[in-house]
């Protein structure tokens, strides 16, 4: 099936779900152990038992058919089989041409984007001078959570060439026994490598992948810079979209619908399906999902790189934020006069903290008051209640702020109330 109707150019014909049958248990019951009068007394349950198991004992042995074979030289799933001289690997690659979106933003724009800004926003000063050239985009499917029993049966990459084309290279295990060769192709891409990029790939993929090479007993690969998107959605959009999924950010930020995805927690039992029974059906959602996801993350490093004129007005205030929390200023200043820009008032508030930092708390003050006019919010009065008594030097201000409530422990406030007290007894 064409790949590019997989990532979103045509419509995908939807796949009728996996029934996997479940066993069921005899449900027959038991025979009455009552005997009535004039009555032969039942055979017993131990009589019955044994009647029962000569009769089985007679009956001439019949096998069931066997299944699907699991690894046929031919398969209607879109990978080829490559021999290797550790076992047989299949594999799918595709390249996406730079033109190619993910909504309405360009999977080569990740090619383009400034290292130093997504350093801030990962909080990762080493990603600073890595090259985007040069990174590897890596997500899995597994067949659990974690553990040493768990395997990645899938492994999605993506990769730019020098003419800022994106490959796009799933490889599968149609047998866990084909596990080394996979560890061999990922080892090539990872020498290759500056930057792993991942959707929560710190905390799962990449240990799991290590884990997997130790199982094996193969050299761990080095770490290498590793920037987990996951980190920078929370930051950026879970104010305004609360759970960060990957596909909500699809949606929500680059306005991408995959249409019919299978769930993550149902990928282990399809692929245990399959290797029951050989139905390919019930991994192809599975590969569409996984590469929608290694396509996608290309999409958001884009739109991490240049956000200031294509990122929501909430979210350059979770922007704003983290270029505050990392000490880029200027930076911090400019997505909160955008986000206002935008008609996000809330940006008031991450401004007047960056002219906090800076010193200028006559700007602070200016923008605190214009936001506390129409947001209730006792941080922001804290903020002002301290400008009034520190900067303002008017203390009676400052205590009827206080007594508005400034969300402080009670202690802390009783503690400033007193003070702001002393104060404004004393003579001017």
């Amino acid at each position: 099936m064409d790949f590019k109707r997989k990532l979103g150019f045509l419509p995908t014909p939807s796949t009728p779900p996996v029934n996997v049958p479940s066993a069921t248990l005899p449900s027959a019951p038991l025979p009455s152990e009552q005997v009535l009068e004039g009555v032969d007394p039942a055979p017993s349950i131990i009589d019955q038992l044994r009647s029962k198991m000569a009769e089985i004992l007679e009956r001439p042995l019949v096998l069931a058919p066997p299944a699907a074979p699991a690894d046929p030289s031919e398969t209607a799933l879109p990978f080829v089989r490559e021999e290797t001289p550790n076992g047989p690997i299949y594999r799918r690659h595709s390249i996406l041409p730079p033109s190619h979106h993910v909504g309405r933003i360009p999977v080569d724009s990740a090619y383009q984007s400034r290292p130093e800004l997504l350093a801030l926003l990962a909080l990762d000063p080493s990603l600073s001078g890595v090259d985007l050239g040069r990174a590897l985009f890596l997500d899995t499917e597994t067949t659990g959570l974690g553990g040493a029993g768990a395997i990645a049966f899938l492994l999605g990459l993506a990769w730019f060439d020098d003419e800022q084309r994106l490959h796009v290279e799933q490889l599968l295990l149609r047998s866990p026994g084909d596990e080394p060769p996979m560890l061999d192709v990922l080892n090539e891409r990872l020498a290759r490598t500056e930057l792993l990029v991942s959707y929560n790939g710190k905390a799962f993929d990449w240990p799991l992948l290590k884990g997997r090479y130790v199982m094996n007993r193969r050299e761990i690969p080095r770490d290498l810079p590793h920037l987990d998107l996951l980190h920078i959605g929370r930051r950026l959009h879970r104010a305004r979209l609360g759970a960060c999924r990957l596909k909500t950010l699809e949606s929500e930020v680059l306005g991408f619908e995959r249409g019919e995805d299978v769930d993550g927690g149902d990928v282990p039992a399809r692929y245990a399906h399959f290797l029951r029974t050989g139905d390919e059906e019930a991994l192809r959602q599975v590969i569409d999902h996984n590469a929608w996801d290694v396509v996608s993350m290309a999409a958001l490093v884009g739109l991490y790189g240049e956000p200031f004129d294509l990122m929501h007005a909430e979210d350059l205030v979770g922007f704003a934020k983290t270029m505050k929390r990392a000490g880029a200023l200027s930076v911090a200043e400019r997505a909160a006069d955008r986000a206002l820009e935008l008609g996000a008032k809330s940006a008031l508030k991450v401004r007047g903290h960056v002219h906090k930092a800076r010193g200028d708390r006559a700007r602070a003050l200016q923008d605190f008051e214009s936001l506390a006019e129409s947001l209730d919010d006792p941080s922001l009065r804290l903020e002002l209640a301290k400008l009034y008594e520190h900067f303002v030097k008017d203390p009676g201000r400052a205590l009827e702020i206080l007594q508005l409530g400034t969300g402080e422990a009670e202690s802390a406030a009783e503690k400033r109330r007193q003070r702001l007290e002393r104060k404004g007894k004393k003579p001017g």
